[in-house]
């Protein structure tokens, strides 16, 4: 088994849009090896449109000519990548990390037009495209008719490639919301039959819940919201559907509230754009991914990271929680006071109190709401401080923030 644990790392995508370069993603993978990975994040991960030569930020370029095989696989525009991404997966390797990839689903536009052969068949690109299977917001690519011969041979084609170049991690795009069944099969035998453990993360969100036993029976993460951005208002919302999908998480299969928008982000529309969330709704975002066991893919240019949203990112106790921890459920909502509990493997509970309200609140926790009983030993994840509590937890929180408990 693959991700027994929320897989952990970095996305190009919050800072740099479709315009990553290979120079931004070797820079962003040095740092996180100085100064994440011991902390359990390992994956660098190029989003949306490599193969375009001509990007600048996150607009995609109208049918854009991208840079293809002769086989109708994408590969990754020259003047971005020089080296290749399979010298760049060697990089990434070399620093104990991993290396991940974005892909939209189907099959290029472009390739369908010139009508390319599908590799090791007598297929063409025409037999297997499907020309009303089309993304609402990105022209690169037509879907791909799971039924007809040819189908599951591309999805192989394209995956023996992504394995010569050493992928650990692909993302598929415009696959998860509308729920293309057919390709999500044929990619998840594609990876099975690669030779090489790759992370299945699709997108985007919100995946249609009634399909959650799907997920976890082929997809390693799944999307339960879309872009995920420093709103507070898309924060808030989070809790509803955190509420809905926390039951879904187990080992190998992760529902996924998105990037982590934090310090840094926006950088291709100027170096110095910054997280619009405060100090307390960041405490409060990786509190709730924590406890219901999101992936946590950091969004922002590393290299600019701030004391505290590296001591954020980073906090050992916090991610204990993450990878160790159990049966997360909203104990209740009430008046913007959200009350979760999670059990620890090796033993405790875990307490998280939010305040989603707009003002600083004086709040009462009674234990016996979240089924405990009696006196316990309490260590704040975010303070470190300890505390007795017996019956009670009496806390002020301020607007947007959170706090939460070993106990």
């Amino acid at each position: 088994m693959i991700a027994k644990t929320p897989p952990m790392g970095w996305n190009s995508w919050d800072c740099y849009g479709a315009s990553v370069t290979e120079d931004i993603a070797r820079r962003n993978a040095d740092y996180m090896a100085k100064n994440l990975k011991d902390y359990g994040y390992e994956y660098v991960v190029v989003d949306i449109q490599w193969s375009d030569p001509n990007v600048k930020n996150h607009a995609y370029t109208p049918f854009a000519e991208l840079t293809m095989d002769e086989y109708g696989r994408l590969l990754p525009a020259p003047n971005r990548f020089p080296s290749g991404f399979k010298a760049l997966g060697e990089f990434i390797h070399s620093l104990g990390l991993k290396f991940g990839i974005h892909i939209m689903r189907g099959i290029p536009r472009q390739a369908v037009y010139i009508n390319t052969p599908v590799k090791g068949t007598d297929v063409k690109a025409r037999n297997i495209a499907q020309f009303n299977s089309v993304c609402q917001w990105n022209s690169d690519m037509y879907g791909i008719d799971a039924a007809v011969p040819g189908a599951a041979e591309y999805y192989e084609s394209i995956f023996e490639l992504y394995a010569e170049w050493g992928v650990d991690f692909i993302k598929v795009d415009d696959i998860a919301r509308e729920f293309h069944v057919g390709e999500i099969n044929l990619i998840r035998r594609a990876i099975d039959k690669c030779g090489r453990d790759i992370v299945l993360s699709i997108s985007p969100g919100a995946s249609p819940l009634e399909h959650a036993e799907y997920f976890k029976q082929n997809v390693n993460m799944w999307r339960i919201t879309d872009d995920f951005w420093d709103r507070w208002d898309l924060l808030y919302e989070m809790f509803e559907r955190a509420e809905k999908w926390a039951p879904h998480a187990g080992a190998g299969h992760f529902p996924d509230a998105d990037m982590l928008p934090v310090a840094a982000v926006n950088q291709c529309y100027g170096e110095n754009a910054w997280t619009k969330f405060t100090e307390d709704e960041q405490v409060t975002m990786m509190t709730l991914w924590c406890i219901i066991r999101s992936p946590l893919m950091i969004g922002s240019e590393l290299t600019k990271l701030d004391d505290f949203t590296l001591k954020l990112l980073t906090n050992a106790d916090l991610l204990e929680m993450l990878k160790a921890s159990w049966h997360a459920k909203q104990v209740y909502r009430r008046d913007d006071i959200i009350v979760w509990t999670a059990l620890h493997k090796p033993g405790g509970v875990y307490l998280a109190v939010f305040n989603a309200a707009d003002e600083v609140q004086d709040i009462i926790v009674r234990l016996s709401d979240a089924e405990l009983f009696g006196e316990y030993e309490a260590f704040d994840l975010w303070t470190k401080e300890k505390l007795i509590i017996k019956d009670e937890l009496t806390l002020k929180i301020n607007a947007h923030g959170a706090k939460v408990f070993k106990l």
